[in-house]
């Protein structure tokens, strides 16, 4: 192990691994990956419902299965990557996503599908955390802070990407492959990641890794299975017994993980989660913003393309089109990020709230006054004007939560961050959508959407305040 630790691939006084621009663009495109086919299927579960004969509650496993899986292994992912080197999860992550994704494509019944997305939110949950501490541990100054800015700009960009690709490709039948296109997209794009990750990506650990802490993973997973669970399978699934006794569980759950965890710290050992990591402002801070932030963001997405679908009568393309003002504004705005950063400091992020809300709201008033005829044009200016909030809002997020981060806990740093971010959205799909769902057969498609738009603006007012108690400038 030290002959490992003192290579100059990995940690060397004398030669630092270094990210250069080809390395940061495989890192980016592998971190797009996770999150487009977190919601790629939006809009292609009515054609794979028809195609494989499937019912709603096992559609919902579709999404909910990669969904958990993501969100349950992401921590253990991180911890990993510091332990044996995260170019080395990297690699393996990358290949075990192309692989399921391949499955996915190929899944001959719905219950094969649920098998292979849980193995490919298994390997998204391999890959993504080595992404941000890549980042972390072979970049500084300035060019951190810019790889830091492109990071958040492809993670949102890929969430609203995801759902216009879904409907692009479903509807362009490409070779007869329907839905399955959606997966099997993946599987070039990941062979081009593995050849340049090859070249391109180097080698990092911790300094100083510990081995894995088994009951902190066991307790972490079971915590999160035990709340996201039956939040995504609830509604669908009719809230049997399970749910219910599954919920009441999670609070003793949780307490016993924190408890093991503390125990573990004080002991000198590193936990899954070190609870003294909370003690950095910026992380605790940020991660509270980013709860909010989230479960709008998922939750609209999810809503959005039901009620365009099934209440509008747009096809997957029209729905997913619809969006795209959203996409290509907040890339462009997130781009002047950091030179917004370096000259107002964390109050861009308040501002980014304010500019999003004054979206949803206009989104809002365009259901109101156009339903049923909503579209493209009905939402240009609210998605325009939402994806520029957001785009002053997620990539400087992440900055400020990994930015007092010491590089040997890059990996558990990130991973957290990734989990906080994947359980919210999660909490965003199951809380949101379930509200949407369940408003429809009183109020109508109409203003059902228009009350869960509502909704989500009080997020949108939540993340705002929460975002004056940021520190002032970023480390």
């Amino acid at each position: 192990m030290t002959e490992t630790a003192t290579t100059p691939t990995v940690r060397s006084p004398a030669a630092p691994p270094v990210l250069g621009p080809l390395g940061l663009f495989t890192v980016l495109l592998a971190a797009s990956l996770p999150l487009v086919d977190f919601f790629i299927v939006n809009v292609a579960l009515p054609t794979i419902g028809t195609d494989l004969h499937a019912g709603e509650a096992v559609l919902e496993l579709v999404v909910a299965g990669y969904g958990l899986a993501y969100a349950v292994l992401l921590v253990l992912g991180g911890r990993l990557g510091d332990l044996f080197g995260r170019r080395r999860l990297f690699l393996g992550g990358m290949a075990a996503f192309g692989v399921t994704s391949l499955a996915c494509g190929l899944a001959p019944s719905a219950w094969s599908l649920v098998a292979a997305r849980v193995a490919q939110g298994a390997a998204s949950a391999a890959t993504l955390p080595q992404v941000l501490a890549t980042i972390q541990s072979a970049t500084s100054g300035t060019r951190r802070a810019k790889a830091m800015g492109l990071y958040g700009a492809t993670a949102g960009l890929s969430m609203v990407a995801g759902q216009i690709l879904g409907g692009v490709l479903v509807a362009a039948d490409i070779a007869g492959t329907g839905w399955r296109a959606v997966f099997l997209v993946n599987v070039p794009v990941v062979i081009v990641g593995l050849i340049l990750a090859a070249r391109a990506v180097p080698e990092t650990r911790s300094q100083h890794p510990e081995p894995v802490d088994g009951p902190g993973t066991v307790l972490l997973a079971v915590s999160l299975l035990a709340l996201l669970a039956p939040l995504t399978e609830g509604r669908a699934a009719g809230w049997p017994l399970w749910t219910w006794v599954s919920l009441a569980a999670f609070p003793g759950v949780a307490a016993a993980f924190y408890a093991v965890e503390r125990r573990a710290d004080r002991q000198g050992r590193t936990p899954l989660v070190p609870p003294s990591l909370f003690a950095l402002e910026s992380l605790r801070r940020g991660l509270v913003m980013i709860v909010p932030f989230s479960i709008g963001f998922s939750g609209f997405m999810f809503v959005i393309a039901v009620a365009l679908q099934r209440g509008a009568g747009l096809g997957s393309v029209a729905a997913g089109l619809a969006l795209a003002p959203m996409a290509v504004v907040f890339f462009f705005v997130s781009l002047a990020g950091p030179r917004l950063v370096a000259r107002f400091g964390t109050r861009v992020v308040t501002a980014g709230a304010l500019i999003q809300g004054i979206g949803v709201g206009l989104m809002a008033l365009a259901a109101w006054r156009s339903w049923p005829d909503l579209g493209f044009a009905g939402l240009l200016p609210g998605a325009a004007l939402a994806g520029a909030g957001q785009a002053l809002q997620l990539p400087i997020i992440f900055r400020v939560v990994l930015s007092e981060v010491q590089p040997a806990r890059a990996g558990v740093g990130s991973g957290v961050m990734m989990t906080t971010q994947q359980s919210a959205l999660a909490l965003g799909v199951a809380a949101l959508g379930t509200l949407f769902l369940s408003l429809i057969p009183g109020l109508g498609m109409r203003d059902a959407l228009v009350t869960t738009l509502l909704v989500q603006l009080a997020g949108v007012a939540l993340t705002g305040l929460l975002s004056l108690r940021l520190p002032r400038t970023i480390g």
